[in-house]
């Protein structure tokens, strides 16, 4: 493994962005790149004139939320009005479907976001029904669209879109800058920023490229941004500004986990309070349903421990009784721990649903198409994917998905792309959390860097925790002296001995005081 200077770190994170020509907002796409944006545009910009009755159609996920606020914002600032429907998991199922076409009375327009792309049945009963369809979304299509009015998809064929992974309420942020256009006015996009970057961290997009520029600014559009609900956000959880990992792994869980297990319409009315008081309340119960879903999480995840088995090819279970809500995140965790592509099946309603999951670089989509005949329907993209097939069918999709993952090279289940060389104890100093704070935001694509440390002196050790779970540790390498954390340490450290061990640095911040730390990952050699 290199051996690591502070030029060496700055040289191989440069590489990673050296391909991106979107580097900063004012060099983001234009909206004509999207295929279809300048006609769905002007059917909006119609029903405005006209004052039809339109409805939006979102997702239960952040990222479908977040698409339904962006979009009624915009409605609401030129006093235009809507009505959205944000479909429930456990009653309405996923996307535009018969039964909410039929419950939206008397509209002449429906604009899908985050969802639609597969939507064949719907879009046929809105031909019956004289209504206009317009689909925003960002999943991978099929090879036969839905008729609709218009489709914005920047994945679909003839898209001049860059080849760059989009969220949905990016598309609909596009919709939004050409509906701006059209209608000449005079409207600042970038108050959608803050919002904006929270679906793209929740739905796991690339952080490179124009998502980066977006993520990069959008943090500190997050840290001023006058939104109620990051006002109430910051004070329940005593931030005074929030990080990247903070969204990652506060916010958008509890965003997520009113559509996981009740109703996310829940969290489109938290983003959109404009009291208090009412945020507050909103809060509390997304707070309780984020309670309810860990501890769902945590029964599911054990129990599908009991299903697995090491001998597979990959990690394929279910059960009958099992939350629909909580199958995604289970997936994960499960592809996290046997690091395989994992699949997590619950029965709904006679046919059986699933969540997959993927590891390393396998398109779990492509994956899933060798065994597509087996199945009812399925969507999603390269890391993530959401399935359905019949109950006669699950033995074999088991057995021929473990077959077609055997036929992966190992190569593509490990991804140490992460780790980038060793790097002596003398150079944990705030230069280099200068040198790693340039390259922020770190994510999917743009992993946060992780180093070797070899044979470093354990001086001191203490357990944290409510259960004694973490370490945390002074290090010393001759007369140069570290901190390090270990968080749910599965190996014991013995006072006084030499560790090696896989930990990358942060900052740490205490009364004032700015020092950096190491998170150990794991220990190496031991």
């Amino acid at each position: 493994m290199t051996m690591l200077d502070k030029e060496k770190i700055k040289e191989i994170l440069s590489s990673r962005f050296k391909e991106d020509l979107h580097k900063n907002l004012a060099d983001l796409p234009m909206p004509s790149c999207l295929k279809d944006i300048y006609k769905a545009a002007n059917r909006i910009k119609e029903a405005i004139e006209q004052n039809e009755k339109v409805a939006i159609v979102g997702d239960y996920d952040v990222d479908g939320v977040i698409s339904c606020v962006i979009l009624s914002e915009f409605f609401d600032d030129i006093a235009f009005d809507y009505v959205v429907k944000i479909p429930n998991r456990f009653k309405d199922g996923y996307g535009l479907n018969q039964n909410i076409i039929e419950e939206l009375e008397d509209v002449s327009l429906i604009i899908t976001v985050d969802n639609g792309i597969s939507a064949f049945e719907a879009a046929q009963l809105c031909l019956q029904k004289g209504i206009d369809l317009i689909i925003t979304d960002h999943h991978c299509p099929p090879k036969i669209l839905p008729q609709a009015f218009a489709i914005v998809n920047p994945k679909q064929a003839d898209c001049k879109f860059p080849d760059i992974e989009i969220c949905g309420a990016q598309v609909v942020w596009y919709l939004v800058a050409a509906l701006k256009q059209i209608c000449k006015l005079k409207y600042d996009m970038s108050k959608f920023l803050d919002i904006l970057t929270i679906a793209i961290i929740a739905d796991m997009m690339e952080l490179r490229d124009l998502n980066r520029a977006l993520v990069k600014s959008g943090i500190e559009y997050i840290n001023k941004s006058q939104r109620t609900a990051f006002r109430v956000l910051k004070e329940q959880y005593q931030k005074q500004k929030f990080e990247l990992e903070n969204i990652s792994f506060l916010i958008a869980p509890l965003l997520n986990s009113a559509g996981r297990m009740d109703d996310a319409t829940l969290s489109y009315e938290f983003l959109k309070s404009k009291k208090s008081t009412e945020a507050k309340e909103l809060l509390s119960k997304i707070e309780n349903f984020n309670e309810l879903r860990k501890d769902e999480e945590n029964k599911l995840f054990n129990e599908a421990l009991m299903q697995s088995d090491d001998k597979d090819s990959c990690v394929v279970v279910f059960k009958e009784d099992w939350h629909e809500g909580v199958l995604g995140i289970v997936a994960s965790r499960l592809a996290k721990h046997f690091n395989k592509p994992s699949f997590v099946f619950s029965k709904n309603e006679g046919n059986i649903k699933g969540s997959a999951r993927s590891v390393g670089t396998v398109d779990i989509l492509e994956l899933i198409k060798t065994a597509e005949n087996l199945l009812s329907n399925f969507g999603g993209h390269k890391g993530a994917a959401g399935l359905c097939l019949e109950d006669k069918n699950y033995e074999s999709f088991k057995e021929l998905i473990n077959l077609e993952c055997k036929k992966i090279p190992h190569r593509a289940f490990i991804c140490n792309d992460d780790i980038l060389g060793e790097l002596s104890a003398f150079d944990v100093d705030f230069e280099i959390l200068k040198i790693l704070e340039h390259f922020e935001p770190f994510g999917y694509k743009n992993p946060k860097p992780f180093f070797i440390f070899k044979d470093l002196h354990v001086k001191h050790k203490k357990t944290m925790g409510d259960k004694e779970q973490h370490l945390k540790l002074i290090l010393q390498d001759k007369n140069k002296m570290v901190e390090a954390l270990f968080f749910n340490f599965d190996k014991d450290v013995e006072l006084n001995s030499k560790i090696s061990f896989v930990a990358s640095i942060s900052k740490n911040e205490f009364r004032g005081l700015l020092t950096p730390q190491l998170i150990i990952r794991e220990l190496i050699g031991a």
